[in-house]
């Protein structure tokens, strides 16, 4: 896996999708410890649709699950869009929907090191390919 640092991640804003709010509230205490800024975080589909058309943000981390539904929407909608984006699930790999089966993917539990490093690395290549 890429290493990452504070440096790659200072500044860089987020958009959260999760449902579960003490996972959420984590995650975005996470993110800030490492130098990320999330910038808006969301726990439907609808409102994650509702923030990509208002929020800037740099990239995005998305539970595949949203209560019943699947992010696969706003997995749509980035994708259009060139945002990059990490799946968080605890499903595995062959949960994910087939048009971003190669996306990258970090499993619940997290692990604090695989979840930056992803979200840099998701980062770096959008830069790159841009």
């Amino acid at each position: 896996m890429e290493q990452w640092s504070a440096e790659a991640a200072l500044g860089r804003r987020v958009l959260v999708v999760e449902d579960e709010p003490l996972i959420a509230l984590a995650l975005e205490e996470t993110l800030a410890e490492h130098g990320f800024r999330v910038v808006a975080s969301a726990q439907t589909v609808a409102v994650a649709l509702r923030n990509i058309a208002c929020a800037q943000f740099d990239v995005a981390l998305l539970d595949l699950r949203i209560g019943a539904e699947s992010v696969e929407p706003v997995a749509d909608r980035l994708a259009v869009m060139g945002v990059p984006f990490v799946f968080t699930t605890g499903y595995g790999r062959s949960a994910l929907p087939s048009a971003h089966a190669t996306r990258p993917i970090v499993q619940k539990p997290f692990r604090t090191e695989a979840l930056i490093a992803a979200l840099v690395a998701a980062s770096r290549r959008a830069a790159q390919d841009a």
